[in-house]
């Protein structure tokens, strides 16, 4: 006969298991199982208690058995670009999701993937083996055709940035259209007239909203664009060196520079003072910046701050909440910049 009582009168042995908190709880197994899940049926005082001895003794449920009993994995996915760098970014992504999981069964795994390959194969991998109970993607597109698949699977995922497509989708976002229309008011208000964008690639929707944000500022102050080329926010520091030097010994010349990669400013920087110019006097910068250290580097630099661990947090929030099948307009948030934080210079 099955009861809610702990079976024996010592611990068990080894790995701790729901019969080792039962044992330590005095309570049965089924109710610290109930507790563990926050059941509403387990009273709050109880759910504490649990909870606070399953940590202490380092309790992690086995994924195996979760599975089987339920057919769920417990796992998160953010499936990664490899070129992107781990510092910064994607470390303090990292981070945001795993603080805000922390307290849940979930775990975080990390599906990496190259953008010179097809970016379905990690996102079909996930779903036809089942590995993942929600997926977390990056790099999003307007036409994103792995948001498209996710969605007609009926797959829990969510994106950071927004897509064009009609269907709705859980999305954290930060908004670059404002971000381009703060920078460009900000370089008008110091007297900049010609302007240069250092833009995200064109193919991904921050892309979008950043070109169109930079355009729509630059026709409202009466300002003229000075043409960066074909580099982007993706390519080497070194590439954007040499396209900044280019630009700074040209017949376009800039007194303005938006750029939207705080590493990538660093060699902007470096590319302006190769070439004789003073950063705040000749020409002054616009920064994003997700690590806080490029008025440290150069205090004339004028930053906006972007919250990756925000970012991340409200990603795992998202998932979660796909997963629990939440609607979805309340697995929708954007951050909107504000304001530019003013170097010295200008």
């Amino acid at each position: 006969m099955t009861t809610d009582h702990p079976g024996d009168n010592q611990p068990p042995a080894g790995r701790p298991t729901l019969k080792t908190i039962a044992f330590m709880t005095g309570l049965g197994v089924t109710t610290v199982s109930r507790a563990l899940k926050d059941a509403p049926e387990i009273g709050p005082e109880t759910r504490r208690r649990v909870q606070l001895v399953a940590r202490q003794v380092g309790y992690r449920p086995n994924r195996a058995g979760v599975r089987l009993r339920t057919g769920k994995t417990n796992v998160i996915s953010l499936i990664l670009d490899t070129h992107e760098q781990v510092g910064g970014f994607v470390s303090d992504m990292i981070y945001g999701i795993s603080e805000k999981i922390a307290e849940t069964p979930y775990h975080l795994i990390v599906t990496p993937y190259s953008r010179t390959n097809d970016a379905m194969e990690p996102v079909r991998y996930v779903v036809e083996t089942g590995s993942a109970d929600g997926i977390i993607l990056s790099r999003t597109e307007p036409n994103d055709a792995r948001v498209r698949y996710l969605t007609e699977r009926g797959f829990p995922f969510i994106t950071h940035g927004r897509t064009s497509l009609a269907q709705p989708h859980p999305f954290h976002d930060f908004d670059n259209a404002a971000y381009a229309r703060i920078a460009v008011a900000r370089l008008a208000a110091a007297g900049r007239r010609r302007i240069a964008l250092l833009a995200p690639p064109a193919n991904l929707s921050y892309g979008h909203h950043t070109r169109a944000g930079f355009q729509q500022a630059l026709a409202d102050h009466d300002l003229r664009e000075a043409p960066f080329g074909a580099v982007n926010n993706d390519d080497s520091i070194d590439k954007v060196k040499m396209a900044a030097l280019d630009l700074m010994r040209g017949p376009q010349r800039p007194d303005g520079i938006i750029s939207t990669a705080g590493a990538a400013t660093f060699a902007l920087v470096a590319a302006i003072e190769e070439a004789g110019l003073r950063l705040g006097r000749d020409i002054d910068i616009v920064s994003k910046q997700s690590f806080r250290l490029l008025q440290l580097f150069r205090p004339e630099l004028n930053v906006v701050n972007e919250d990756i661990r925000l970012a991340g947090q409200e990603l795992a929030k998202g998932v979660m909440g796909a997963i629990a099948g939440r609607d979805v307009a309340s697995l929708q948030s954007l951050v909107v910049p504000d304001r530019v934080i003013a170097g010295t210079g200008g």
